[in-house]
């Protein structure tokens, strides 16, 4: 089993200043939506950076998450139309998504468009179920829970609304 990495400290001032630049370029869409969640992808600074570069490079337009994850942080549920700024393993953001489409199910409502649109591996299904079987089997293992396949998941598909400059 893999040792659980350190959590990663987002950058929540250079996340505002990214925020800034957005809502002054686009006031309709920010001013729309004036909240945003700063987060990373997956649950170790490698997984943060493969995820991020897959939405940077525009492979990525999907994720997946536990319900029950929300609900354990006392965070409500994803809506359409939220932004959130995603940082790199660093904590540095680099790039601000927008929700476009949400849809609650099981692990066995994904289906292969979902897989294909995450963008991961070979974006097959298989793939699909096998890396996040693995992933929430491995995370609930770490909070000390256990993980089933009817467990219910948020399936979230994104666009990047805008980019940290390099």
């Amino acid at each position: 089993m893999d040792t659980p990495s350190a959590p990663i400290s987002p950058d929540f001032d250079a996340a505002a200043l990214l925020w800034d630049a957005y809502a002054s370029a686009f006031p309709e869409p920010a001013a729309a939506d004036s909240q945003y969640n700063v987060e990373t992808f997956g649950d170790s600074p490698e997984l943060a950076d493969e995820l991020l570069a897959l939405v940077l490079d525009g492979s990525k337009t999907a994720t997946s998450s536990l319900v029950a994850d929300y609900t354990e942080n006392g965070e409500q549920l994803p809506r359409i139309g939220i932004h959130w700024i995603v940082c790199d393993s660093a904590g540095a953001p680099r790039a601000i998504l927008r929700t476009t489409e949400l849809r609650l199910g099981t692990f066995q409502d994904a289906d292969e468009a979902f897989a294909r649109d995450e963008g991961e591996g070979d974006r097959s299904l298989n793939h699909w179920r096998r890396v996040h079987r693995e992933f929430w089997q491995r995370t609930a293992a770490a909070r000390g829970g256990s993980w089933s396949e009817s467990d219910e998941l948020v399936f979230e598909r994104f666009t990047v609304v805008w980019r940290a400059e390099s």
